[in-house]
């Protein structure tokens, strides 16, 4: 039986966590959530349940409200770099939830490590 979009979507986000959860050591895990009009990011401390750092295109400052393009995405990764610094992280592990590593994800990705994040 055929697996619906949705289906596949869901079973490799489970993937992708329970991978990262299996090497987490401790370390804060960059999530990444993009919508059909928006992409957000959060820097997560799984420890302790709370969110370091998060941004978004929904935020005004970036002047790309409601767009989800790659220059967008850009913006946010570099963004969540100066924030994770402010917050004191170095390092992290890159959550691309069940989206695949191509286009605005890899944008996004790339620009946080020009940033100074590594993963």
């Amino acid at each position: 039986m055929a697996n619906s979009k949705r289906d596949l979507f869901l079973k490799r986000r489970l993937r992708v966590r329970n991978k990262l959860r299996k090497m987490a050591a401790g370390r804060a895990r960059l999530s990444v959530h993009r919508s059909s009009k928006n992409i957000s990011v959060q820097l997560i401390d799984d420890v302790n349940g709370v969110t370091l750092a998060s941004a978004s295109t929904l935020e005004k400052d970036f002047g790309v409200v409601g767009k989800n393009n790659v220059e967008a995405a850009t913006k946010i990764g570099a963004a969540i770099a100066e924030r994770a610094k402010k917050a004191g992280v170095e390092a992290c592990y890159f959550d691309r939830g069940g989206f695949l590593f191509h286009g605005k994800i890899k944008a996004l990705a790339d620009a946080a490590r020009e940033g100074g994040l590594k993963f």
